[in-house]
């Protein structure tokens, strides 16, 4: 029987390659075209794709699968060819890859290999000399390793911080709607981005098999600002990151924005922007509902009033 998560690739008949979106697969896969076939891309060595962004990609699908076209890319499971999964292609990876292989051995001794793997380009093996690292630790012990490349960038060797230039590249590209000191403050503090050789990387949290649960839509019913007090924060880092809060409408805020994921502590007061989504007799606030969100938020008010 297939299976697929968050960040896992699939490879169709067409040899077109999508990164999966979530957890939820009722249907087929939902997923975002990332690489396509072409003579004149630059990715690739024995066949040439081309790298798709999010827009592209959706122009491509419309006129390629329209059918396939939702919110995401919905793949049938009968139109998969392979599933590459990160953790499962890691040792090949890690051995083509110096970089790669430094960051497993500055985690292995706490975090069993099998608990790692890698996204991205290097996934399929389609990156480029400019490419980041997107490396992945499943389930809780996404914690620990996250820990442990606090202490190793003290150390600078091999983990490094991130230089003052790449942050600013970072928030450019990100495209929040906060202000490049409020985004500083929040990104540092989480501590799951780094340099390895020179190289950018972030450390990823998948959920483990175990903790990945029913998925259910809800329906839109307005933009709202709200402030509330987080009270737990497990699955903060995940995609989408959720935060159960003390609130009198609202019963959790989760992103669709990578920028937000781990934004707040349990215990700290929030302030978020975003739409509010029924379902049956619950509320929650989505933000992220489009790819650079405008006009949608998540700010730790108590880090930024320490």
């Amino acid at each position: 029987m297939l299976r697929t998560r968050l960040r896992d690739f699939i490879v169709t008949g067409d040899d077109w390659i999508f990164a999966v979106a979530d957890y939820c697969h009722e249907g087929g896969i939902r997923s975002i075209l990332r690489y396509v076939p072409d003579p004149k891309g630059t990715r690739g060595f024995d066949k040439k794709y081309r790298k798709m962004d999010f827009d592209d990609s959706f122009v491509f699908m419309k006129k390629a699968r329209p059918e396939w076209v939702k919110d995401v890319h919905i793949v049938p499971w009968d139109s998969v060819k392979e599933i590459l999964s990160p953790d499962k292609r890691l040792p090949l990876i890690a051995d083509k890859n110096e970089k790669v292989k430094a960051i497993v051995k500055t985690l292995d001794k706490y975090v069993s290999p099998e608990n790692m793997g890698v996204t991205g380009s290097l996934l399929p093996g389609l990156e480029i000399e400019s490419s980041d690292i997107d490396f992945i630790v499943y389930g809780s012990k996404w914690f620990t390793a996250r820990d442990i490349i606090k202490r190793e960038k003290e150390k600078k060797n091999p983990i490094t911080e991130i230089s003052d230039e790449m942050w600013h590249d970072i928030y450019k590209k990100r495209k929040p709607d906060i202000s490049f000191d409020e985004f500083l403050l929040h990104e540092v503090r989480k501590g799951n981005r780094g340099m390895v050789g020179g190289t950018y990387f972030d450390l990823l949290y998948v959920r483990d098999w175990k903790d990945i649960t029913s998925c259910l839509r809800g329906t839109d019913i307005g933009n709202k600002t709200i402030r509330a007090t987080v009270t737990n924060a497990d699955f903060s880092f995940d995609s989408p990151a959720i935060y159960k809060i003390d609130h009198p409408e609202i019963s959790y805020v989760l992103s669709y924005t990578h920028t937000y994921a781990g934004q707040a502590l349990p215990g700290e007061r929030i302030e978020a922007r975003g739409m509010v989504e029924t379902l049956g007799n619950m509320k929650r606030l989505v933000v992220g509902t489009t790819r650079e969100p405008k006009g949608e938020w998540i700010k730790s008010l108590t880090l930024l009033e320490s």
